[in-house]
């Protein structure tokens, strides 16, 4: 059995959720998720696998930390789907996540903490105290999901980074794009043989991984992007060495595991 939480409108405490409730507002709250996820436990040695659909603008993020800290604690699997924008303390939930997919036309948006203040030179020297500190412990979940120094990290936040679904991929703030389903119909019209929806995914996905690999083995800290020529050389090769009697449709499939 699968969950399903969404994470959509404002992410306020369990107070105000009261108010947006009683309005018809839509909104996400810390007990309203802790609801979904308790509900009907049958087996605790054998929990529900999540999933999590955000399109937020963010809101509370003490609220948000509580949401995040819970789907982190949960013991079943934890999928994010960031279906439009996951923004602000949205975006924070979003790294709970075991796998963060986001569609190819949502968007990541991380930034540093704000509020309204007013006081004196004492109050508001206080008050930027409290925000940088806050600005820290949500880097936290960034660094977590991302394995950047909290240094680049919180560069990012400051600059108001917005992340489109390749730049959140390859900065490690999500998982996967999300693609076209990969059983749907495929309808063509043409002479010759055409490379499946599943074949191109799996061919995608291949050069994500070897982005992966290649960064994993440099020594320093810069991006290392893989040429889409180079991968489709390597490609090339291989095929060249399956038998010649088979064309190239049957190669690549071969190639991608499909046969």
């Amino acid at each position: 059995m699968t969950k399903t939480i969404d994470i959509k409108g404002d992410v306020i405490d369990n107070e105000t959720a009261l108010m947006y409730d009683y309005f018809g507002l839509p909104n996400a709250s810390p007990g309203a998720v802790d609801a979904i996820l308790n509900d009907d436990v049958d087996d605790p040695n054998d929990p529900d696998e999540v999933v999590v659909n955000i399109a937020s603008n963010g809101g509370d993020v003490f609220a948000a930390s509580e949401i995040y800290t819970t789907l982190r604690n949960y013991q079943g699997s934890v999928t994010v789907n960031v279906q439009g924008l996951a923004a602000s303390a949205a975006s924070v939930i979003a790294m709970a996540g075991d796998t963060v997919n986001v569609s190819p036309t949502a968007q990541i948006m991380i930034h540093k903490a704000w509020s309204g203040s007013q006081g004196n030179a004492d109050d508001l020297s206080h008050q930027s105290e409290v925000l940088e500190g806050i600005d820290n412990s949500i880097a936290n979940a960034y660094v977590a999901k991302t394995g950047k120094p909290k240094d680049e990290v919180l560069h990012l936040m400051s600059n108001e980074t917005w992340l489109t679904a390749q730049d959140a991929v390859d900065q490690g703030f999500a998982d996967e794009i999300m693609f076209v389903d990969n059983k749907q119909l495929q309808a063509v019209n043409a002479t010759g043989n055409i490379i499946s929806h599943e074949a191109v995914n799996k061919f995608l996905n291949l050069l994500k991984a070897a982005d992966k690999t290649k960064e994993a083995k440099k020594p320093t800290k810069m991006t290392v992007k893989v040429d889409a020529n180079d991968v489709i050389k390597d490609l090339t090769k291989t095929l060249d060495v399956v038998s010649a009697k088979q064309d190239r449709q049957e190669k690549l499939a071969i190639l991608l595991g499909i046969k």
